[in-house]
Protein backbone atom coordinates (compact mmCIF):
# COMPACT_ATOMS: atom_id res chain seq x y z
CA UNK A 1 0.00 0.00 0.00
CA UNK A 2 1.11 3.48 -0.97
CA UNK A 3 -0.34 7.46 -0.14
CA UNK A 4 -1.50 8.53 -2.89
CA UNK A 5 -2.27 12.29 -3.99
CA UNK A 6 -3.51 14.42 -7.63
CA UNK A 7 -2.67 17.21 -9.35
CA UNK A 8 -4.31 20.58 -8.23
CA UNK A 9 -3.62 21.37 -12.03
CA UNK A 10 -4.79 19.78 -14.99
CA UNK A 11 -2.78 18.13 -17.98
CA UNK A 12 -3.81 19.11 -21.40
CA UNK A 13 -7.09 16.78 -21.25
CA UNK A 14 -8.22 18.57 -18.43
CA UNK A 15 -7.64 15.68 -15.92
CA UNK A 16 -6.23 15.73 -12.69
CA UNK A 17 -2.90 13.87 -12.60
CA UNK A 18 -2.96 10.71 -10.02
CA UNK A 19 0.57 10.10 -8.17
CA UNK A 20 2.32 7.65 -5.61
CA UNK A 21 4.00 8.81 -2.97
CA UNK A 22 7.23 8.00 -4.02
CA UNK A 23 6.73 8.88 -7.64
CA UNK A 24 9.06 11.46 -9.33
CA UNK A 25 7.10 13.42 -10.85
CA UNK A 26 4.83 14.09 -7.56
CA UNK A 27 3.62 17.61 -7.28
CA UNK A 28 4.70 20.03 -4.72
CA UNK A 29 2.79 20.31 -1.61
CA UNK A 30 1.02 23.69 -2.72
CA UNK A 31 0.08 21.80 -5.68
CA UNK A 32 -1.08 18.61 -4.65
CA UNK A 33 -4.40 16.98 -2.94
CA UNK A 34 -3.69 13.51 -0.83
CA UNK A 35 -6.24 10.73 -2.14
CA UNK A 36 -5.52 8.63 0.86
CA UNK A 37 -3.26 5.22 1.77
CA UNK A 38 -4.46 3.13 -0.91
CA UNK A 39 -3.84 -0.32 -1.91
CA UNK A 40 -2.87 0.29 -5.51
CA UNK A 41 -3.52 2.75 -7.70
CA UNK A 42 -7.08 1.76 -9.00
CA UNK A 43 -8.12 1.89 -5.44
CA UNK A 44 -6.96 5.67 -5.61
CA UNK A 45 -8.78 6.28 -9.00
CA UNK A 46 -11.82 5.07 -7.28
CA UNK A 47 -11.47 7.10 -3.91
CA UNK A 48 -10.91 10.17 -5.96
CA UNK A 49 -13.42 10.07 -7.88
CA UNK A 50 -15.65 9.66 -4.86
CA UNK A 51 -14.32 12.30 -3.16
CA UNK A 52 -14.35 14.90 -5.99
CA UNK A 53 -16.99 13.49 -8.85
CA UNK A 54 -16.75 16.88 -10.45
CA UNK A 55 -13.11 16.17 -11.79
CA UNK A 56 -11.57 13.57 -14.04
CA UNK A 57 -8.44 11.97 -13.22
CA UNK A 58 -5.74 10.45 -15.27
CA UNK A 59 -2.71 7.89 -13.55
CA UNK A 60 0.66 9.53 -14.00
CA UNK A 61 2.51 7.44 -16.16
CA UNK A 62 5.21 6.90 -14.29
CA UNK A 63 4.11 5.79 -11.14
CA UNK A 64 0.22 4.71 -11.93
CA UNK A 65 0.67 3.41 -16.01
CA UNK A 66 -2.15 0.77 -15.10
CA UNK A 67 -4.39 3.90 -14.85
CA UNK A 68 -3.04 5.84 -17.16
CA UNK A 69 -5.10 6.94 -20.59
CA UNK A 70 -3.02 10.13 -22.45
Amino acid sequence: MKHYYFNNSVDSNGRHEIHTEDCSYLPSTLNRTYIGYCSDSNDALQRAKASYPLKSFDGCYWCCRDIHRD
